[in-house]
């Protein structure tokens, strides 16, 4: 269903009429795009909104992180929910040192090699999901501290994760069985089996301190490869899951070589990932442009492989890995957003964007609404700028008809309704961790005369926008001074702000529809199936 813009609009058409009436865009040279509406395209599979990362697995039973879920989800295809951090000791599955009590018996202390575990909590959290909708995407990390080989191998979060190897690889088997078996157990092999299993997160960078860091890696996933196959061999295991697009070649060749299973190839890229990272190169690679050439990377590589039709999935990707308020709470997402999907089309199976909340804690209690987080709806439940983009590209149909435009997108649904995303890209004001208000002028505007041949010459059009004033909460959040904790008045105001701006409704010239678009602007233009057939 490609409905769900329209479901979450409240403001009225006399709000729309006296903001339109307002613009006053400065004049643009005009692209001329040529929509032949018949055409029946090419598959476009929502590879961009059917998963999402959040903050670690213990937050998932916060009723904030469930409502915001349940937001995402009503304007989304969020179809699974990746997270770090279900074997971190706040989730208390692993404890050999645990008591056990059955009625009417003693407590009991575990026998040596018998270590208990608990899935309590592992329950509470995937029973919070599949309520919602959600499956797991299973990130297997990060190490109990009983279990590692290190005890003071902790990572620079806040919540102090430990990343060292286990201390006896028999006691990670064990551990990979028993959780695998249980999910089995509780959900059933039908429901399992369309989860994926990922064995840890980058390590590549500073969360797996194995030494040498590839080869440990890679016994690591032999390990947990092996034992969850052991259980079924249903059930979907893959990797390297690694930062700045790194390691995918030599993975791929380590599981031929060694004959270990892989179903799926995961890699991570953030738009702010430098060339040398990445590449190699000293290239000055742009923001809008570093995803998909990393995805392209990863995309080539596995072509090139022993496994040359294994799925790929990007299961973490963002405008930006650090905290800049410039970049991620601004409507700079709309145009990021729709230019990274129209890229990357056809070169991935999924894209796990990161995140979906910002009820998240790696750098600690959040101080402010808005600090530049990962998540599409900020603190206390406020949709940011970049839900609103995923909610106008979710409007989207799942046929690609081509066009010689680099800042358009035409899709076509099953019933023929014609969906155009228009964009103007232009780069964040600002990059670093302090907010900088947006300029007078952050570039020109940008014009659209669209001409859609074979549709009703005057057949009705709906427009959705998102851009500095139209779906912007943060010029709603400027005016009231940026306060570090809002009132509970200001919050629901904000919210307010934060939702998408309600359709404007006009109608084709001719056939013909004239766009302005500007900076940091992105529109949505629908055509619905009776209208598109002339």
């Amino acid at each position: 269903m490609r409905s769900s813009v329209s479901k979450i609009v409240t403001l009225t058409f006399a709000a729309i009429a006296s903001v339109l009436s307002a613009q006053t865009p400065s004049p643009s040279p005009t692209s001329v795009i040529t929509i032949n509406t018949q055409d029946p395209g090419t598959p476009f599979p929502h590879f961009w909104e059917q998963i999402f990362g959040s903050g670690r697995a213990i937050l998932s039973l916060r009723q904030s992180y469930r409502d915001d879920l349940h937001t995402v989800k009503g304007v989304t295809d969020l179809d699974s929910v990746r997270f770090h951090g279900i074997f971190m000791d706040d989730v208390g599955l692993y404890d050999p040192n645990a008591t056990t009590q059955n009625p009417g018996q003693t407590v009991q202390k575990a026998q040596a090699g018998q270590a208990p575990y608990n899935f309590s909590y592992v329950d509470q959290i995937y029973d919070g999901l599949l309520a919602n909708g959600v499956r797991p995407f299973v990130e297997l990390s990060f190490m109990p501290k009983k279990m590692a080989s290190d005890p003071a191998a902790l990572h620079a979060f806040w919540y102090k994760q430990n990343v060292s190897p286990p201390k006896d690889y028999a006691l990670w088997d064990a551990m990979i069985t028993a959780f695998t078996q249980h999910l089995i157990d509780r959900y059933g092999i039908e429901e399992v089996s369309k989860w994926r299993f990922e064995v840890w997160n980058e390590p590549n960078l500073d969360f797996w301190v194995g030494n040498p860091k590839q080869p440990t890696y890679f016994e690591l996933y032999d390990h947990t490869s092996l034992a969850i196959k052991k259980v079924s061999n249903r059930l979907l295991i893959g990797g390297p899951s690694t930062a700045q697009a790194a390691w995918v070649s030599a993975f791929l060749e380590h599981c031929k070589q060694s004959n270990i299973p892989v179903d799926f190839v995961t890699s991570h890229v953030y738009a702010n990932d430098t060339a040398k990272d990445v590449f190699g190169t000293d290239e000055q690679i742009p923001r809008d442009k570093m995803v998909c050439r990393s995805v392209a990377k990863v995309h080539n590589e596995i072509a090139a492989s022993a496994f040359p039709n294994t799925p790929l999935i990007f299961s973490e990707y963002n405008a930006s890995y650090a905290n800049e308020p410039d970049v991620t709470d601004t409507v700079y997402m709309g145009p990021w957003l729709a230019g990274t999907i129209s890229q990357c089309d056809g070169l991935t199976q999924a894209m796990s964007y990161w995140t979906f909340s910002d009820v998240f804690e790696e750098q600690g209690v959040i101080k402010t609404p808005f600090y530049g987080g990962f998540g599409l709806v900020a603190e206390d439940g406020i949709p940011k700028p970049a839900l609103n983009a995923f909610a106008m590209l979710h409007e989207l149909g799942n046929r690609r008809i081509k066009v010689d435009s680099d800042a358009t997108l035409v899709t076509r649904d099953g019933n023929g309704a014609i969906a155009v995303a228009l964009w103007n890209y232009a780069p964040p004001f600002g990059t670093g961790a302090t907010y900088t208000p947006p300029p007078a002028n952050i570039g020109p505007s940008k014009t659209f005369t669209l001409k859609l041949t074979g549709a009703s010459p005057n057949a009705a059009v709906q427009i959705w926008r998102l851009d500095a004033d139209h779906g912007n909460v943060v010029k709603t959040f400027d005016a009231m001074g940026r306060p570090a904790f809002p009132s509970r008045e200001q919050i629901t105001q904000l919210r307010a702000a934060g939702r998408p701006f309600p359709p404007q409704n006009l109608a084709l010239t001719n056939g013909a529809l004239t766009i302005t678009v500007p900076p940091q602007g992105l529109v949505l233009v629908k055509l619905s199936a009776r209208t598109a057939a002339h």
